[in-house]
């Protein structure tokens, strides 16, 4: 099932505590960029196709890495990409981004995910933890 644009944008909003939907977008469409291009082939379209249709053509167009980035690369990296964000504030902003993913995608799915990631993406799909954002 494909998640529709506002529901999967009011759960990032939610879960990353931002202030609006742009700042859930931005969030999004960079982590998904990141993530889409660590995964192929059939995996990544069965996970661009639970997806809103503009965060699927950001997961299936993405910004190509040269090798797999390990998961504390990948908070690097989003640091770097979101405006504003730093390497504390980023893992809050890809878990908001990564579990309702994770959400969209359900358990199977997911399993043949993690399989692609290099270890320890697993925690970065987890939901960020309750209180405030960094």
């Amino acid at each position: 099932m494909t998640l529709r644009w506002e529901a999967f944008l009011d759960q990032v909003q939610e879960r990353g505590e931002y202030d609006n939907p742009q700042e859930a977008e931005r969030a999004a469409r960079v982590v998904l960029a990141l993530l889409g291009a660590h995964l192929v082939g059939e995996v990544r379209a069965e996970l661009a196709a639970r997806l809103p249709e503009a965060l699927s053509l950001v997961l299936l167009n993405p910004l190509q890495a040269a090798e797999p980035l390990s998961p504390d690369r990948f908070v690097r990296a989003t640091a770097a990409w979101i405006e504003g964000a730093t390497e504390r504030t980023a893992p809050w902003d890809i878990g908001a981004v990564l579990s309702t993913v994770a959400d969209a995608a359900g358990d199977e799915l997911m399993e043949r995910v993690l399989l692609q990631l290099p270890p320890g993406y697993d925690l970065l799909f987890g939901r960020p933890a309750a209180g405030h954002r960094p």
